[in-house]
Parts: structure tokens; sequence; C-alpha cells
């Protein structure tokens, strides 16, 4: 029994602890799978807090397992991507929980300019869950076929979240 409400306190202390966005100064990083039509792959995600409720991150993406149904194997720029972001931190905003932060944004990449919707929660001071949508507003070229469809298309992403 003093075995379990010593790990309920723990808990419950480490628990008060965890702030999902502090504001300026703030730095996440995030590591991830990504999942998108045609190819998995992994994402890293750097945001670093500028104000109360902005940030301004980076993003790159690569597919590990493109599809390989064209007559041709995909290069290392078909499967890279690199994002600039911009964050509305406003987990805060709906006062649901301190541990959750709630950010929409627009991103800047190589192939599109997009937006997301990402959630993540804290668990401790240093470690949470993340999950992101992402989606292209407007493509640079109008006419993507193949490969060229890569990280140029809606995706999903989930992983762990830092704070640095």
């Amino acid at each position: 029994m003093k075995r379990l409400l010593m790990i309920v306190a723990l808990a419950a202390t480490l628990g008060l602890q965890a702030q999902a966005f502090k504001g300026k100064g703030d730095v996440k990083g995030q590591v991830g799978a990504t999942f998108q039509d045609g190819g998995n792959g992994i994402a890293v995600t750097a945001d670093f807090g500028i104000g109360e409720n902005i940030s301004l991150g980076i993003m790159t993406n690569y597919i590990l397992n493109a599809e390989r149904d064209l007559s041709f194997k995909p290069r290392f720029e078909d499967r890279a991507d690199l994002r600039l972001r911009f964050n509305a931190n406003i987990g805060n905003v709906f006062k649901i929980d301190e541990k959750l932060d709630i950010y929409p944004g627009l991103s800047l990449g190589l192939r599109n300019f997009g937006g997301h919707l990402g959630v993540r929660y804290f668990f401790t001071n240093g470690f949470g869950l993340y999950t992101e949508f992402s989606a292209p507003f407007s493509r640079y070229d109008s006419d993507v076929v193949g490969y060229e469809y890569y990280n140029n298309q809606f995706l999903f992403n989930i992983g762990a979240s830092f704070n640095l």
C-alpha cells in the first residue's frame, strides 16, 4: 500500500511540472513516423518560441519505403523534404490542460506552401507525444507525377516530443 501511494505521489509530482508550451525561449524537438500515400518515413522537427503563443521552426522528413511501382528508383531529393514553419501555440487559450498544446501553423517547404495542425501532450517536463496533420495549399509544380507526389500531399505524423 505504501508503494502504491508513493507511485501515485511521484506521478502527480511529475504531472505538475509538465508544461506543453512556455512561450518565448521555449524549444521543442520532435521525432516521429510519417505516413502518406505511397510511402512511410521519419520526421524531425524543432520549434523555437519567439512569443507567448508563437513559435518558428524547421521540419525535415525522409521517406524510407517509397513504392517502387515506377520504372526508376527514387533519388534522395525525391524522398526528402525541408520546411520552415510558423506555429500559433494555442493550448493555453483553450485552458484545457497546461500539458496540452494545440498548434495550427503554416509551412514553406522545398515542394509547396502548406498548413499543419498538431497536438502535443507532455507527460513530464521533458517528454511527451505528438500527432500532426499537414497538407499543401499551393504546390510549386501544378503537374506533380510519380515521385514528385511524395512530400507534396496530405501527411500524418506521430511520435515523441521533447523539451530541449
